[in-house]
């Protein structure tokens, strides 16, 4: 496969359909960068939407993974030479994944050892060391299937903070004694939890063409979820519901939301033209 004439083929369908770059991201829920580094060659359609994007421009998948129109001689071989493509492209996808994911667990495995080795030598015993192994080990359960999976692991990984969240605060308060760290890290990293949920939510509600009005929402939701731990810490460490601290923080909030909204207002007003 050619991605340079696979994405003039693209740039080439959607003008003879009459659709922007941005006409054609926001039927298929994704940005405009995306296609406009589709149709310069820097990458390719992901195949989730390959089908759906070949609906709209009125072609078939493999005369869109040929990167020109195919008489009906020439079908089947280009059939067989896109898919080898394919399926060569996502084994090197995978291969790639594999190979981070393995590197980024080796490199973590080493980190524990280290504590284990340093804590045995100083102390004689593993006193100190398995607090950082297991937050590392739980570090490794969040992250883990983010670098393998990419972007679908995303909810993955959010799915796992929200199972061992609480069971690591409960480990972490007995290796270092201190109930407090439990009773109040719960309420912390439950409401932080309900927070990432429904900003995942509102990024996957909203649709990944218009990401800067997702993410002006993101910092909107920041203000009154600042509020709700601030009530919570202040009724279990008598901390001030609010201070200067605080201000400044919805000030910055605040700032950023409206930049966000103005940035993707001046973004489709630019690509309008």
């Amino acid at each position: 496969m050619n991605q340079t004439e696979i994405g003039k083929f693209i740039a080439r369908c959607r003008k003879e359909k009459g659709l922007t770059q941005t006409q054609l991201a926001e039927k298929l829920s994704i940005t405009d960068r995306a296609v406009s580094k589709w149709e310069t060659g820097r990458s390719m359609p992901d195949s989730s939407i390959m089908l759906k994007l070949c609906e709209i421009l009125g072609v078939t998948v493999n005369e869109l993974l040929s990167g020109e129109e195919i008489d009906t001689e020439r079908y089947e071989k280009r059939a067989d030479e896109n898919l080898i493509a394919l399926k060569r492209k996502d084994e090197n996808n995978m291969n790639r994944n594999a190979t981070i994911s393995i590197i980024f667990s080796a490199m973590l495995l080493i980190g524990v050892m280290v504590c284990l080795i340093c804590d045995i030598a100083i102390s004689g015993n593993l006193t100190w060391s398995l607090i950082p192994a297991s937050s590392i080990a739980f570090a490794w359960v969040i992250s883990f299937p983010s670098i393998v999976l990419g972007k679908r692991g995303m909810i993955v990984s959010l799915i796992s903070l929200s199972i061992f969240a609480v069971p690591y605060l409960f480990l972490l308060s007995g290796l270092i004694g201190v109930k407090e760290i439990f009773s109040i890290g719960i309420v912390m990293a439950i409401a932080s939890i309900i927070f990432l949920w429904i900003i995942a939510a509102v990024f996957n509600g909203i649709g990944r063409s218009r990401k800067l009005i997702a993410l002006g929402i993101a910092f909107l939701l920041a203000i009154p979820f600042m509020f709700v731990i601030n009530v919570a810490l202040s009724k279990m460490i008598a901390e001030p519901i609010f201070d200067i601290g605080d201000i400044l923080s919805v000030f910055l909030l605040s700032m950023l939301a409206f930049v966000s909204f103005v940035c993707d207002y001046a973004k489709k007003k630019r690509l309008m033209k």
